[in-house]
């Protein structure tokens, strides 16, 4: 190649053009400073990248070339001297490219390595985080899964102690229920010693009959405050219990004497038992006049029937709620 100081370096070694250090010897002045560092377009590779990765080498290059080019100008200077130099010239240049090459690829290489490095380190960083991820969700799912199992046995745990707790209230009210109709029956029993005494679901009705009165009036004979005394001896050994007092009539009279009696004899019950010693907030009374009669007002044997008190005990000890009103009971 004419006119131009080309350094190929193909794939199987390196060669040189020889002709080209004569050329340049002949004619220094077209090519000084126009090959180093450059490329060519079809691609051949001169001492492109010496000034930055052979500056020592590259530097010499050009001071080369710069003093070949002073003896090309010199018409008295040995063309064997302007060939050496020349010929130095291009080695020098040749070497820089080399340097410059190799320290090219070396970089490549380890910015490949680097790369290569960087995205192993990545990948590595990924997978960790990945198998972290993966770690805590396993974690968070054993942990959820723990959890409701723990609130499933509190759960289970809690409904055992509801149904233990149910079953043992049931068994003490079935126990305090026992109770209740023990004491009712005791109390039924030691009423009925004394008075007539009949269980409803209304309580126990103590009957006292007309003839523990004068008669027409409501001043109680002394056989009727013996009964009352010992009616409220047993009414006093149970705390707790209502005592509701009705007063009763037959028809014969008006019905506004009859009512008027029939409150009396209750009034007169209710203070002789309280006289006695039973609470007075436990003990009602209520007159009914003859509007509750339990027999038939047409013979003396109804009417003596009808004409009564009537004492209604009841409370929780003994299985009744509070009741403070009375009626007969058919």
């Amino acid at each position: 190649m004419k006119g131009s100081l080309v350094i190929r370096w193909p794939r199987d070694g390196r060669e040189r053009d020889e002709e080209s250090h004569a050329n340049w010897a002949r004619y220094p002045h077209q090519h000084t400073n126009t090959s180093i560092g450059k490329t060519s377009s079809s691609g051949t590779t001169t001492a492109g990248g010496a000034d930055t990765y052979a500056t020592s080498s590259y530097e010499h290059a050009v001071s080369l070339m710069g003093k070949a080019d002073a003896y090309a100008t010199n018409k008295h200077v040995d063309r064997k001297e302007l060939i050496a130099v020349s010929r130095e010239a291009v080695q020098t240049a040749e070497d820089s490219r080399e340097i410059a090459v190799k320290k090219l690829m070396a970089e490549r290489q380890s910015n490949d390595l680097q790369t290569s490095a960087q995205a192993a380190d990545h990948a590595t960083r990924q997978k960790e985080l990945a198998e972290a991820q993966a770690a805590k969700s396993k974690s968070d799912m054993e942990r959820s899964q723990a959890n409701s199992a723990n609130q499933v046995a509190a759960a289970q745990a809690e409904a055992q102690q509801a149904r233990l707790a149910e079953t043992q209230a049931q068994r003490q009210l079935q126990v305090a229920d026992s109770d209740k109709a023990a004491m009712r029956e005791r109390l039924s029993l030691q009423l009925n010693t004394i008075l007539q005494t009949r269980d409803t679901a209304r309580g126990l009705i103590v009957n006292m009959s007309d003839v523990l009165f004068d008669t027409g009036r409501y001043t109680l004979l002394p056989g009727a405050r013996e009964k009352l005394s010992k009616v409220a001896g047993i009414l006093i050994a149970y705390p707790g219990l209502n005592i509701a007092v009705g007063g009763y009539t037959d028809n014969v009279g008006s019905d506004q004497m009859n009512q008027g009696l029939s409150e009396e004899r209750a009034g007169a019950v209710r203070d002789y038992l309280v006289q006695q010693g039973v609470p007075a907030n436990s003990i009602t009374a209520t007159g009914f006049g003859n509007t509750q009669p339990v027999a038939s007002n047409d013979n003396s044997a109804g009417r003596q029937e009808n004409r009564r008190v009537e004492l209604v005990v009841s409370g929780e000890s003994i299985g009744n709620d509070v009741n403070i009103t009375t009626g007969s009971l058919q």
